[in-house]
């Protein structure tokens, strides 16, 4: 659809300012129900329209999921890229209603890709494995400090902490664990992605999870929203060094582990890796460049339905 407009909202705990591009017409609701359905209905005399706003922290999701039900084209940004075109457009002043034009402006420059939106069900699943990690990084907190403390009733109760995240942390792989095997297309997901030696189940959790787009995206396209890709640093004369950089941290993180896991297991990510270093690739090039080569099989495996003995070799 060919875009007319470009409506900017800054979500905050109790307003919404929004803006719109090129009308320049501005007005503020409240963050509620009410304030919600007011907005939908206002928008949807602009089916041609792209609205965008910066992830909250959750604040925005129900907003969100009140413009999509209308049928309206929404995507949710990383702050930093609205801080970094207000920075290159000389918009160094902050308050709400600027936030929301830069937003607009934002949108009607860069016009951002309409992905599809997480489901109720996904966002859940997300909330737990953020919780998972959080329980991770407490636990790995705790046993560090168990380590420097000297006095006896301080480390009781630090055991006594470790054990009760511990515990949480069983508790909170059974309830994902129920939460795949609850959904049909999630279990036939896990069961295609489990397929593959190396990947386990904290592995597909999180990409079923923080990465909904697998198997709806090209290879180059997922390798860039993950932060896979390699990017050219070029300038002149000078070729540099391909990096990677941005992406979704969390989902690289854990393939990271199962592309390492892999190499050992796996015969055709064990193969791509040796070629690699066989050919002179430093380690750590290797093994980013075998990362986004079984992040591509996955994302054909999931995109065909077919379980990791169909692929080719």
């Amino acid at each position: 659809m060919e875009r007319s407009r470009f409506v900017g909202i800054d979500v905050a705990k109790d307003f919404l300012d929004v803006h719109v591009r090129p009308t320049e017409e501005y007005w503020r609701v409240p963050n509620d129900a009410a304030g919600h359905t007011a907005l939908r209905e206002r928008l949807a005399a602009f089916p041609e329209a792209l609205v965008v706003l910066e992830a909250t922290g959750g604040y925005e999701v129900p907003v969100v999921a009140a413009l999509a039900s209308r049928g309206l084209a929404v995507v949710v940004v990383n702050p930093r890229q609205i801080r970094a075109y207000a920075r290159a457009t000389g918009q160094l002043a902050k308050t709400d209603a600027l936030d929301a034009r830069i937003i607009a402006l934002f949108a009607e420059a860069v016009r951002p890709v309409v992905r599809p939106l997480p489901t109720e069900e996904t966002r859940s699943l997300d909330e737990m494995v953020t919780r998972r990690r959080q329980l991770l990084d407490m636990l790995g907190a705790e046993t560090n400090r168990r380590r420097l403390v000297r006095d006896r009733g301080v480390q009781q109760r630090i055991e006594a902490h470790i054990s009760w995240l511990k515990r949480a942390l069983r508790e909170l792989d059974r309830d994902l664990d129920k939460a795949i095997r609850a959904s049909p297309v999630w279990r036939e997901m896990d069961d295609v992605l489990q397929s593959v030696a190396g990947v386990g189940p904290i592995t597909t959790i999180t990409l079923l999870a923080e990465l909904p787009e697998l198997g709806r995206l090209t290879r180059r396209k997922i390798a860039a929203l993950v932060g896979v890709a390699p990017m050219n640093q070029d300038s002149g004369q000078s070729r540099g060094r391909r990096m990677i950089r941005g992406g979704r941290s969390s989902v690289r993180r854990v393939l990271y582990m199962a592309t390492v896991s892999a190499i050992r297991r796996n015969a055709v990510i064990r193969a791509f890796y040796q070629r690699l270093r066989a050919n002179g690739r430093l380690p750590k090039v290797a093994l980013t460049a075998a990362m986004r080569k079984l992040l591509t099989i996955l994302n054909a495996m999931v995109r065909d339905g077919r379980p990791w003995r169909e692929q080719p070799a």
